[in-house]
């Protein structure tokens, strides 16, 4: 069994505290705060976290299926945009919209298209958060 972590460390309270993100490779270290998560101050959030992961996943699993299709691309690009709003007075993620272009030399657009959604549905992050709605935007170059 493969295991990860990272660790967060929060001090005072919600609105004047702040804190820092840190992933167990060591990799990356981020301060966050109130203000970076609801009020676009500079620094990080879980949400941005959430979406990088989700991101790097689906474009490893978008290569992986591409080239089991028998078309190994020669790059996949892609952005996560997770969408935060207040559900019955609580913060919620209601949706992540994947934007990917890729390029991958022969591939029919159909075929392009057909993989890109299975990745969508089947990549280990997106299974991991099947409760949020996502939407995808596929396209080659």
């Amino acid at each position: 069994m493969i295991q990860r972590t990272a660790t967060a460390q929060w001090h005072g309270d919600l609105k004047a505290g702040q804190g820092a993100i840190r992933l167990g490779s060591g990799a990356f270290e981020g301060k966050y705060s109130f203000g970076t998560r609801f009020e676009g101050a500079p620094g990080t959030n879980p949400e941005e976290l959430l979406g990088a992961a989700h991101a790097g996943c689906f474009s490893m699993a978008l290569a992986l299926g591409l080239t089991q299709a028998g078309h190994t691309p020669v790059r996949v690009h892609t952005t996560a945009t997770v969408k935060l709003e207040r559900v019955q007075e609580k913060m919620t993620v209601v949706g992540i919209h994947l934007e990917t272009e890729a390029e991958v030399p022969g591939i029919p657009a159909a075929d392009f298209q057909r993989v890109a959604e299975a990745t969508k549905e089947g990549c280990i992050i997106s299974r991991a958060l099947s409760a949020v709605p996502m939407t995808l935007a596929a396209s080659l170059k």
